[in-house]
């Protein structure tokens, strides 16, 4: 099949994932799997050809970027094990000060986010939530809105989470993860000030299931944790990777030889300098006299990863997919109504993903596999064009959350807020962060293209 029966038989493969997810409640793993064998079946693909082409897009995925996946989630178990999570939390607190606790709340969800993924950091900092709402006086709703932008804006652009880490690496840009994390934070910036915005001003009035006085306060919540692990041992397991990739991107632009520019390059490969982090992590585990937990932190993260390493590596299968068809060849010779649409298309594309089966991640993933092959086609297939397009992946990847999601749930759950004032708080302020995101993705296209 070609041509634009080929274009169809993909459109049909798409809308039958998403139901697939959605409607029949078929793991995302085995929906993308199944969809791609068939895919590769409409597309003509020789039968003889078709093991290999889903053995080497599954495996290449494990390759490359599954243990920085590992590696990356270990780190955020770790934090928030030890307190450290709630360390970062507290100093953002201490520099935004107590006169800001939704700007406070939002900038701490931003942090904790980075390492630690988004329903987990909202699960974290719920307490702090409620006692700065109860130290402030101010709105629960208000705040809960404000940290859930927080955490979502992190957790969709900024490594190492793994949703951004599998579409940069997707898109070629595995070994760039430090300019991806420099333009996700850049990324971060509008709709950190959307998200803001509409909490402060468009949730303070919607009514909360919570109790109106909370007995725990801010300080009788760090006490209850224990003592917490100074500032310097918990932002180090997070710092040491960028600093570290950091290098080793300057040292290979500068073009260093010898063995010191080998020994910045190895250590600034995103495996080893957050491997480093892992170290790092660890020590913070051990003096916080917790390293008897070690082995059960990492079986559990290793349980909480495992899924999303598989979900990712068939994204990578369906990419490889299209990657053999004639798909690309056709849309090569009709690019021009995609290339018009130029940045938006990967956008559009995430967010009809993310709104119809509820996953981030899976939007993210699956949308990179789909773009791979086209990125020359769409003319993003520069290095910083190609980063642009993870952002632009992940601001469709946040648009929106609703009843398919579970964070939907996590927020209005121990947020306070009633299911059918979630979709005017939450859903509404996932869509106004994606959609400002996506405002200042745009600008930075049209300025790089």
């Amino acid at each position: 099949m070609s041509g634009i029966g080929l274009v169809i038989a993909f459109v049909i493969a798409i809308v039958v994932m998403i139901l697939a997810i959605s409607k029949l409640k078929i793991h995302p793993f085995l929906s993308i799997m199944v969809v791609s064998l068939l895919l590769a079946l409409a597309a003509g693909i020789k039968l003889t050809d078709i093991p290999g082409i889903i053995g080497a897009g599954f495996s290449g995925t494990f390759t490359s970027i599954g243990i920085v996946i590992i590696l990356g989630a270990l780190i955020g178990s770790i934090l928030e094990s030890t307190g450290g999570a709630l360390k970062l939390s507290d100093m953002v607190v201490r520099l935004v000060g107590k006169k800001n606790p939704e700007l406070a709340i939002l900038l701490m969800g931003w942090v904790v986010s980075v390492p630690v993924f988004c329903d987990s950091g909202f699960v974290i900092l719920n307490p702090i939530r409620k006692a700065l709402t109860q130290r402030t006086k101010v709105s629960g709703v208000a705040m809960a809105v404000a940290l859930s932008a927080g955490l979502y804006t992190s957790h969709v652009f900024i490594p190492p989470t793994p949703g951004p880490i599998a579409a940069a690496n997707t898109l070629g840009m595995g070994e760039h993860l430090l300019l991806v994390i420099g333009i996700g934070v850049l990324t971060s910036i509008i709709p950190l000030i959307a998200g803001y915005i509409f909490a402060k001003f468009f949730c303070k009035d919607v009514p909360s299931t919570e109790q109106s006085k909370l007995t725990q306060t801010y300080e009788e919540l760090v006490q209850s944790f224990g003592k917490l692990p100074n500032g310097f041992n918990a932002i180090m397991p997070i710092i040491a990777p960028i600093i570290l990739m950091a290098l080793g991107s300057i040292a290979a632009m500068a073009k260093i030889t010898g063995p010191g520019g080998d020994l910045l390059k190895f250590f600034g490969t995103p495996i080893i300098a957050l491997a480093v982090g892992v170290v790092f992590s660890v020590a913070l585990l051990m003096a916080q006299k917790k390293g008897d937990k070690f082995y059960e932190i990492t079986n559990e993260t290793l349980k909480v990863v495992g899924p999303i390493l598989f979900i990712t590596a068939a994204g990578g299968v369906l990419g490889r997919v299209i990657a053999s068809s004639s798909l690309v060849d056709f849309i090569k010779s009709n690019a021009t109504g995609l290339a018009s649409i130029g940045i938006v298309f990967p956008f559009i594309l995430s967010a009809i993903l993310k709104t119809a089966q509820g996953s981030s991640t899976v939007a993210l993933t699956t949308t990179a596999g789909i773009l791979a092959p086209l990125m020359g086609t769409l003319g993003l297939d520069t290095p910083i064009l190609a980063v642009i397009t993870v952002m632009a992946i992940g601001a469709g990847a946040m648009t929106v959350s609703h009843a398919n999601d579970s964070y939907f749930w996590v927020v209005t759950n121990f947020g306070g807020i009633e299911a059918k004032d979630g979709y005017r708080t939450q859903t509404l302020m996932t869509l106004v962060i994606g959609v400002a995101a996506m405002i200042g993705i745009t600008i930075m296209y049209l300025i790089f293209k």
